[in-house]
């Protein structure tokens, strides 16, 4: 079965209901601007082709004079549907963890409504949910991307791809599906066998060790890999945050990258503070504290995450007695 088929019968599948409220790619209508873009050149390239050579078109490697209509409807309207796709998927995946690890009264309201409901697995249901929409939109977004390469002879497809990450918005490498992936862990689903096909398959090997790494089986044998080293203290991040570049760091070693205290937090860096991986600035302010992968490692690395915890508190403390010693000495004046 052609993947637009396979696409279509997704679309109009179990989850129906489910992307009645969120946006997907527009496969069918995007292949059809290609192959109208196709029939286009087809019939004016021969007639034009010293006109060709010389005209700006979107890419140097391009063969064609001009692509109005890929121009206008086809990385505009895929720019969109990805952005929307990730915000969505951002926003639902918060959603369905915050549930999970919820604390105080919400806690209380959930375990009471478990009296009643299968709560967990309704929020199982709806991660496998999830994973499917991120990995089919994925898969559209990349199959779509080589198809106008294909029509073109191009490499914009390719360059495409690269300012999607750049935007953050490639959908493939999201730190929220590192998150799903501890959720999935977390609930012991990697134990459970009716999950492994549906679901997808996720591992998590080397946690205390050296490069430790979660790996990914999504359905349609799409296998992603994650490094879960810190780049600053070379070992598994602890407490870590994703910053807005995507990239990962324990708690601590982003406050010291950014001069700020660990009490402070990673949010209360300067506006200037760069990531130390990729220097990109204000990566900072939206930064997202990966909860999950934070139990996860407390699950099954019990001791390292008892180590870690006790040298982060302890270094807290430092800061915080050096912090308020330097704001009493400048409000009594010495």
């Amino acid at each position: 079965m052609k993947f637009g088929e396979t696409f279509t019968e997704y679309l109009h599948g179990e989850e129906e209901w489910f992307l009645e409220k969120c946006r997907y790619i527009e496969y069918k209508k995007l292949k059809k601007v290609l192959k109208k873009c196709k029939t286009c050149n087809s019939t004016t390239r021969s007639d034009d082709e010293h006109i060709i050579s010389s005209a700006t078109s979107l890419s140097d490697s391009c063969q064609y004079q001009s692509c109005p209509w890929c121009d206008q409807m086809f990385f505009e309207e895929l720019m969109k549907e990805a952005s929307d796709i990730a915000g969505c998927f951002k926003s639902r995946v918060r959603h369905l963890l915050h549930l999970h690890v919820a604390t105080g009264m919400q806690r209380y309201m959930m375990r009471l409504r478990r009296c009643f409901t299968d709560e967990k697995q309704a929020l199982i249901h709806e991660g496998h949910i999830l994973i499917q929409y991120i990995t089919m939109n994925g898969i559209a977004i990349r199959k779509i991307l080589k198809k106008y390469d294909k029509v073109h002879g191009s490499e914009n497809g390719k360059n495409f791809k690269l300012k999607m990450r750049a935007e953050r918005i490639e959908l493939l490498h999201s730190p929220w599906l590192i998150e799903l992936g501890a959720f999935y862990l977390n609930s012991g689903l990697d134990k459970v066998g009716n999950f492994k096909n549906s679901f997808g398959r996720v591992s998590c090997e080397n946690l205390n060790e050296d490069q430790p790494v979660m790996k990914l089986m999504l359905p349609n044998s799409i296998e992603l890999e994650f490094d879960l080293t810190c780049a600053i203290c070379l070992e598994t991040v602890f407490n870590p945050y994703a910053l807005k570049c995507g990239h990962i760091f324990c708690k601590a070693c982003a406050c010291s990258s950014a001069s700020v205290m660990i009490f402070q937090g990673v949010k209360a860096a300067p506006q200037c503070s760069k990531c130390p991986i990729c220097r990109e600035v204000g990566v900072y302010a939206e930064a997202v504290h990966m909860i999950e992968l934070h139990l996860l490692l407390k699950i099954r690395s019990k001791e390292y995450w008892k180590e870690r915890m006790m040298g982060e508190r302890s270094e807290m403390v430092k800061q915080s007695k050096m912090f308020w010693n330097e704001q009493t000495m400048q409000m009594i004046g010495y």
